[in-house]
């Protein structure tokens, strides 16, 4: 039993980069699509799609390198755990590595970075960083 989707998704994502690997796969959820959105616009990943499978929805994430083959996203790491959630406000939030990172964030209006939360004045609980 899985106690912490996110968590997973961010250690398959760590694993699946050391290795160089093209993409990998999860379990679907709206959190973890939202995720995925999250890093597609930032730049962090090149695509996503959900395949839709029996008896479960199954996320592909395709990750992206540099011209020399250097991986985009150098840490990943769960902010919020289930024993601990960690909220900040918009006026809380800093930006991550001067601007370099992000931090994705569950707020009243989905999931979003710290920029478009910042920008939106919205604040919420703090999913992961990533830079």
């Amino acid at each position: 039993m899985m106690t912490d989707p996110i968590a997973d998704f961010c250690t398959r994502l760590r694993n699946a980069n050391s290795i160089k690997q093209k993409q990998f796969t999860i379990p679907a959820s709206t959190v973890k699509v939202g995720i995925a959105q999250v890093l597609k616009d930032e730049g962090f990943i090149t695509d996503y799609r959900v395949e839709p499978n029996q008896p479960r929805s199954t996320l592909v994430v395709a990750l992206k390198y540099g011209d020399d083959g250097q991986a985009i996203i150098r840490r990943i790491a769960r902010v919020s755990k289930p024993g601990r959630r960690v909220y900040a406000g918009s006026r809380e939030l800093r930006p991550v590595l001067r601007g370099m990172g992000i931090r994705v964030m569950s707020t009243p209006a989905g999931i979003i970075s710290d920029r478009a939360a910042r920008n939106q004045k919205l604040g919420g609980e703090i999913l992961c960083e990533v830079y």
